[in-house]
């Protein structure tokens, strides 16, 4: 069967129809391709290599289609086809972890109110750790005053300050700047818990329906007499 490319439009319809009856005498089938643009542009027994990845048509002996192909995609569009089920696969997942949550939110509280007890005790603990944190904070500044009281007795004298007064001045100035940064942390955990926590009743009374109640009111941070010298 003869192969009819690039023709003007009247042409190529009697191309189509002389296709069709060579068909119908082979009882073969006849399939027709078309350019970048979407315009059939021939018609045959197969498709020359130049127009494999343009769309097709194929027609039967008799004229009818039977099957039709689309154009292969571009690497362009490839890429915005993958990005989009990239985009829904990261939907599901999101959405499965957000299930997961939501499960062992109704699964570990009963009311809104218990969500605040719990959120007081992990507040509590983390204060009692800040409480701590700050005695550590006031032994390290003493032994650095003391340390800073010898160094200046040397200094008054225009003696040399010795290598372990030195050495212990500025482990303690070392210790304080860690002691303080490791308290910093502490309270920053306090305001990320309640946020956490105020989503977390948000997401139970919206799941259960309950209404929220008035939160039980904060522990009181935790002070220390003592206050850490600077």
């Amino acid at each position: 069967m003869h192969s009819f490319r690039t023709l003007p439009l009247i042409a190529l319809m009697v191309a189509i129809g002389s296709a069709h009856a060579q068909g119908q005498a082979g009882g073969g089938k006849i399939v027709c391709w078309k350019d970048k643009a979407g315009k059939t542009v021939g018609c045959g027994d197969k498709v020359p290599p130049e127009y494999q990845d343009n769309a097709t048509k194929e027609l039967s002996a008799r004229g009818v289609t039977v099957n039709q192909s689309e154009p292969a995609l571009t690497a362009e569009q490839k890429k915005v086809l993958q990005a989009e089920q990239d985009r829904k696969t990261a939907d599901k997942v999101k959405l499965a972890e957000q299930n997961r949550r939501d499960k062992a939110l109704l699964d570990t509280f009963t009311t809104v109110k218990e969500i605040d007890l719990k959120r007081n005790r992990d507040i509590q603990l983390i204060e009692s750790n800040i409480e701590a944190q700050t005695t550590n904070l006031k032994n390290a500044s003493d032994r650095q005053a003391e340390s800073r009281t010898r160094i200046d007795q040397y200094k008054k004298g225009d003696k040399p300050i010795p290598v372990p007064t030195q050495e212990e001045y500025d482990r303690s100035e070392a210790a304080r700047q860690k002691i303080q940064a490791q308290i910093a942390q502490k309270r920053k955990e306090i305001v990320d818990l309640n946020r956490q926590y105020d989503e977390m009743k948000k997401r139970f009374a919206e799941l259960s329906g309950a209404g929220a109640p008035a939160a039980l009111p904060l522990p009181a941070p935790a002070t220390n007499a003592a206050a850490a010298k600077k």
